[in-house]
């Protein structure tokens, strides 16, 4: 028995990342595990100086400067996140990213703790993510906000020593 491969239509195959459904090759800035951080960090300051949401799609990266666009792609499921990095690390061994909760919950990972996912920086226009075009407010830097005031509270009176009448002895 014989059997020919040919490809149709003019030209070679695209290089392959290597995850089925992929939408065409890219380039892959790193590979390797990554984890996620929620509740224990939840509205403590980043590195950058912005408060920690674990709602909101943010990361941490060691080295890539903050607000740098990224598309993370789990390497078991094949499916994708657009964050934005906002901290640094992690500094754990074999990571290379540390997602926001919701970001974790988006690709599956909460359950697994750690997953093998490649990190593509979203840097021009016409990149995809999650197979959406990616748009250039996307994950961007939220608007500079001033410190939440804190409730404006009544002036609470000041308060009196209770007199109380002498015990009679008997």
């Amino acid at each position: 028995m014989r059997y020919d491969l040919a490809v149709s239509g003019t030209g070679e195959l695209a290089p392959d990342d290597g995850v089925p459904g992929d939408d065409g090759p890219r380039e892959i800035f790193e590979r390797g595990g990554a984890s996620w951080y929620g509740i224990q960090f939840h509205q403590r300051k980043t590195a950058s100086g912005e408060r920690f949401d674990m709602t909101a799609m943010t990361a941490a990266h060691k080295t890539l400067p903050f607000n740098t666009r990224v598309c993370v792609r789990s390497l078991v499921n094949g499916s994708e996140v657009l964050v934005r990095i906002n901290d640094r690390g992690p500094y754990a061994q074999g990571r290379v990213i540390d997602l926001s909760r919701a970001a974790a919950d988006r690709i599956g990972l909460t359950g697994l703790g750690i997953k093998q996912v490649a990190l593509t920086v979203v840097d021009r226009d016409g990149m995809r993510c999650g197979g959406l075009p990616v748009e250039p407010g996307d994950a961007q830097a939220p608007v500079a906000q001033a410190e939440p005031q804190q409730r404006a509270r009544a002036p609470v009176p000041a308060r009196r020593k209770a007199v109380v009448p002498a015990r009679k002895r008997r």
